[in-house]
């Protein structure tokens, strides 16, 4: 079998050679099962690429599955637009809406079928989330550890209480051990870096590696051409240490990217790390051997705080540095996501009296904040918890699209992938009534859509959700298919004016001049120093401007070219 020779190096140094051997012995007919497809394309990304972030049910139609009606909405509305579908879990789950994963192989019924998934995978490419870290403290699984089932009795991480465990990183302020009661009777405390419902897997087991590896594969025979690795940092333990970004957790990282290499060399990984800009480009590896793709999770609350301050100072300064030394590699670029804006990203970036500004903000307007614990016991903010709508206009009260929409052209001018959440396209609101239901703070962002009632509001023109959604989209469309705006195109950060954002975007025969005022002021510039000639088409509006003397208006975002 061609190309398994780094699989085997990579088990060795995981295992030891003697397991190592055994390990790759186990996953061998796993990998010899799925054909080796050939690459569909050149390269992995491309300008067209748009991804949209979604759970199966954040629309719902009346007589249809969600997951086919979904299909349906995108069908009609979303075609040349977006190109990919990130399906967040649609897994058979029994707590945090998806990512406690019960069976890991079918579709939750609630939400359709792997058929419905199937016919949405021949319109739109298909992103699935590879849930690797834990699994549900309901599922079959982990029932059968607690009977000392053959296969299953090393699945988690059985940790005397005693242990010192204070260096350990820790993502959230519950316990990191949760105590259960094994079927001969016998107690055991287990690793559960998230929830007592999401147990960690162990990945020195053997039983565990191989069986997360025929996860890994079925999601490739299911259609998946991106797979998203979330909490991946976590993955390994080592006690004494701080349990993130261990040596082992990037071997992992590359053995999953050589078995899709071996077999399905068109499908991307992308690594799912909410930490530090550093940390979070880490698992590029060498350009060729790790993700292909890393969320860049600073720029939404760096983004957020550069509106608050009407500002572009520091936001300009960080984005000179997503220069990337492979051109197999790009950045994954969002603003929203299911979960509220990370602010672990910014340390090292504002200080800690600009975040809690930020807190402040956010708490004014109906959001909530997460927190997690520090090793001295302290606890400090992880995460906010607000839709990006209400985070941008920083007042509940304001319909201002064009304040939101100029967040995201600033998103998709940037080097990288651009996605985008759904209830960003939408312009969705806080859903202050689902976090009075459900009691978590993240549900802010997770509103449920009855397709008639959103229909009917995308058709009102003077609606919210219709001013944000068509230009938004019109926005999009008129990216893709510009050669300058390729993820991995050379760019120059420009310096104009601390309220405006401006990026010079490269391709062998076309130039962009994005320019994003992020202030309610009216700013006129100069351009004469930096282009020639002095006349440029605006791709936005399709209007011909005197690039001697520029007016942008409030919140207003140009992209200027002129063919070479």
């Amino acid at each position: 079998m061609e190309g398994t020779e780094t699989i085997k190096q990579l088990l060795n140094r995981l295992y030891g050679e003697d397991t190592g051997r055994l390990a790759f012995e186990r996953i061998r007919p796993l990998i010899e099962r799925l054909s080796a497809r050939k690459r569909k394309k050149q390269g992995y990304f491309s300008q067209d690429d748009v991804i949209l972030i979604t759970y199966g049910d954040s629309i719902q139609t009346e007589g249809r599955s969600p997951i086919a009606g979904l299909h349906e909405f995108a069908l009609d509305y979303l075609q040349g637009a977006i190109s990919a579908i990130h399906f967040l879990p649609f897994f058979p789950y029994s707590s945090d809406d998806g990512f406690s994963v019960m069976d890991f192989f079918a579709i939750d019924p609630t939400l359709g079928s792997w058929e419905d998934v199937t016919a949405i995978g021949k319109d739109f490419e298909l992103m699935f989330d590879y849930v690797l870290n834990h699994f549900s403290a309901k599922s079959k699984w982990f029932e059968s550890y607690l009977a000392g089932k053959e296969g299953f009795r090393e699945f988690a991480i059985e940790v005397d209480p005693a242990t010192d465990l204070s260096q350990v990183t820790r993502p959230r302020s519950l316990p990191l051990l949760s105590e259960y009661r094994k079927k001969d009777g016998t107690s055991v405390h287990l690793w559960t870096t998230f929830s007592a419902d999401q147990i960690d897997f162990n990945f020195k087991s053997l039983d565990v590696l191989e069986k997360m590896i025929e996860v890994l594969l079925y999601y490739v025979q299911q259609g998946a051409t991106i797979l998203r690795l979330d909490a991946v940092a976590y993955l390994w333990k080592e006690i004494g240490t701080n349990c993130i970004h261990l040596p082992q957790v990037h071997d992992m990282v590359k053995l999953f990217r050589s078995i899709l290499d071996v077999v399905a060399p068109e499908v991307a990984i992308i690594t799912e790390t909410n930490v530090p800009h550093d940390e979070n480009i880490s698992y590029f590896g060498d350009g060729r051997d790790e993700a292909q793709m890393v969320y860049n999770f600073t720029l939404p609350p760096l983004l957020f705080y550069s509106f608050v301050k009407e500002d572009t100072t520091i936001l300009s300064r960080w984005a000179r540095g997503l220069h990337l030394a492979s051109e197999h590699n790009t950045f994954f670029n969002f603003t929203a996501s299911h979960d509220g804006i990370g602010v672990r990203p910014l340390e090292g970036i504002l200080p800690p009296e600009e975040l809690t500004a930020l807190v402040d903000i956010v708490t004014a307007n109906g959001g909530r904040v997460s927190y997690k614990q520090n090793p001295d016991g302290t606890e400090s903010p992880y995460e906010l918890n607000i839709t990006y709508v209400d985070a941008i206009l920083a007042d509940q009260n304001a319909t201002r699209a064009d304040k939101f929409l100029a967040s995201q052209a600033i998103q998709y001018v940037l080097p990288g992938v651009p996605a985008t959440y759904i209830h960003s396209l939408l312009g969705s609101r806080n859903w202050i009534g689902g976090v009075e239901k459900t009691g978590r703070a993240r549900t802010i962002n997770r509103e449920k859509l009855q397709a008639e009632n959103l229909l009917a509001e995308l058709e009102d023109p003077a609606s919210f959700r219709s001013r944000v959604f068509y230009p938004y989209l019109n926005l999009i469309k008129i990216r893709c298919g510009q050669k300058a705006f390729h993820p991995n195109a050379p760019f120059e950060i420009l310096e104009l004016d601390s309220r405006i954002f401006a990026i010079k975007r490269d391709a062998d025969d076309q130039t962009v001049y994005a320019l994003t005022n992020i202030s309610a002021a009216e700013i006129s510039l100069s351009l004469s120093e930096k282009v020639t000639p002095g006349r440029m088409t605006d791709l936005i509006t399709g209007d011909t401007v005197n690039t001697d003397l520029l007016t942008l208006k409030p919140y207003q975002y140009a992209w200027l070219t002129a063919d070479k």
